[in-house]
């Protein structure tokens, strides 16, 4: 279907079963998304879902892809507000797009699906678009991408290894210690 334009109708198709997909995938996990069960929750048959996805591989990178990207702080120029704003609206997306579930099943599938890093590579930009934005200014190279990962990780680490999200006091704590160790950087 590669440089051919899909009629309105088929797109909807593809889009209400890559939705059903991701459904599935937060709510019932990685093993319940088969074909079989994807017809019984999308109410699309079998035969169409191998159409357009002849294999589990080529619907995941396809559902990863059309996952909608997260909502994100608009900067006010305060640092400090703008990076705690920016990890809460990235908590509030764990929370209702159950992304930590949706993450660990991408990494789960990336050792089998190799086509999946470009997608995490691409939601991962995205979902630092912001984190960079705020941090550039301030900080760069090898201190900017730990500072991103510090940030981003404590909601992350949070959610995959504990179970539950960075309270409002955790996430303040984060920004106010990083933001503590970039001025205690030596000048260079």
């Amino acid at each position: 279907m590669a440089g051919q334009a899909l009629d309105a109708r088929v797109l909807r198709t593809r889009h209400d079963i890559l939705r059903a997909a991701l459904d599935l995938l937060t709510t019932e996990g990685l093993d319940a998304v088969t074909h079989h069960r994807l017809a019984e929750v999308s109410g699309y048959s079998r035969a169409t879902i191998y159409k357009h996805w002849p294999t589990r591989s080529a619907l995941f990178v396809d559902a990863f892809a059309y996952r909608p990207s997260g909502e994100h702080h608009v900067p006010t120029g305060d640092l400090r507000t703008d990076l705690i704003a920016e990890l809460t609206m990235f908590r509030r997306g764990m929370e209702r797009q159950r992304l930590d579930r949706a993450l660990a099943a991408l990494a789960a599938l990336m050792t089998s699906v190799p086509e999946l890093a470009q997608v995490r590579d691409n939601l991962v930009a995205e979902g630092e678009r912001i984190l960079l934005q705020l941090l550039t200014p301030v900080v760069d190279g090898a201190e900017r991408e730990a500072a991103m990962r510090m940030l981003s990780g404590s909601v992350l680490h949070s959610a995959l290894m504990h179970g539950e999200l960075p309270s409002d006091d955790v996430i303040a704590a984060t920004v106010d210690l990083m933001l503590r160790g970039l001025r205690s950087q030596p000048a260079t």
